[in-house]
């Protein structure tokens, strides 16, 4: 059967599921049936197909309904990080990784163009804050800025100013997704800049090991937090074969999953940002440390860890349909 057809044929049973389960659980039992029938049919036929990715995230979607939530409400949220969140990371990975392609390039961009002229910097990070820096490094503590607030002010200052960006990088979705790039964008281009600034005076090692401290979360979670908007703005303008609003609601959530996923991220950054980048001299140890840990956390978690655990689910669910 080809693919066209094979999608027509079952377009109207996979929307029904998509947008709801049924409140009989015989009824659930069959759809969920059906749907195994589907997966196999579709890694058999279109192995490398968006459709086959699709239906496998619905496959897992009831599965982890039947089997998953009937839990308490503690087990819920556990099931929200194991499954859940890492799922839709590996669902929207395509826009993930052109968010990341974009904040490389603007970064990059900022970074050289920085280099030659000194005036980008300063407009870019002000006056005020670059002679400080300046000001820093003659004295011996380039990374003094840091230092200066209480460690709980900081932290609570820095992360209701995270999320709050975040939440807006993911509404503007909406708006055709220009103020989502906007801010990824002046993002990109800040961090390249910032770098420039350091690098120029010999301290680009010294640059990553300390404000990477809080940064390896933080601008991970800006990437993710602008691929969320990304998404909304992508299932608005290309539906495919479903209905607009069908397909909105359905970016809308992920989008807000992806967007809940990071706020105990933004959380945990503000936390290294207020109190312990400001170590970098007394224990520098331990900023080597949680740079070296959040690294290989965000390799783990939001790169290896969704493919595996869709790879075990579908494997899961296939062996129920076969033995």
């Amino acid at each position: 059967m080809r693919e066209a057809l094979f999608i027509k044929k079952n377009k109207e049973r996979w929307l029904k599921i998509q947008q709801g389960y049924s409140a009989s659980a015989d009824e659930m039992a069959s759809e969920f049936t059906k749907l195994i029938d589907d997966l196999a049919y579709a890694k058999t036929f279109y192995p490398s197909s968006r459709m086959t990715a699709y239906v496998n995230s619905l496959a897992s979607r009831i599965y982890l309904h039947i089997y998953q939530n009937s839990r308490e409400r503690t087990n819920r949220l556990l099931t929200f990080w194991k499954y859940g969140l890492p799922l839709t990371i590996r669902k929207h990975r395509q826009v993930i990784l052109f968010s990341l392609f974009l904040f490389l390039v603007f970064f990059s961009v900022a970074f050289y163009t920085s280099a030659k002229d000194e005036s980008i910097i300063r407009d870019v990070l002000g006056d005020g804050y670059v002679n400080m820096t300046h000001e820093n490094i003659k004295q011996g503590n380039p990374f003094g800025v840091y230092e200066g607030d209480h460690p709980i002010q900081m932290w609570l200052r820095i992360m209701i100013h995270n999320i709050r960006i975040s939440v807006w990088s993911f509404v503007s979705g909406m708006l055709v997704g220009i103020p989502t790039l906007v801010i990824l964008i002046n993002n990109s281009f800040m961090v390249g800049a910032f770098y420039q600034l350091f690098y120029a005076e010999g301290l680009g090692f010294d640059f990553f090991m300390v404000v990477f401290v809080h940064g390896m979360l933080e601008l991970t979670a800006l990437v993710i937090a602008s691929a969320a908007g990304l998404v909304l703005w992508k299932t608005i303008l290309f539906p495919g074969t479903f209905s607009r609003l069908t397909s909105f609601k359905d970016g809308a959530r992920d989008g807000v999953k992806l967007i809940i996923g990071l706020f105990p991220v933004f959380g945990l950054a503000a936390f290294f940002e207020g109190f312990i980048t400001r170590l970098y001299n007394d224990a520098p140890w331990l900023t080597y440390l949680v740079v070296f840990t959040s690294a290989a956390f965000v390799v783990w978690y939001f790169i290896i860890y969704p493919g595996r655990i869709e790879k075990k689910l579908a494997d899961k669910l296939l062996s129920k349909k076969f033995n």
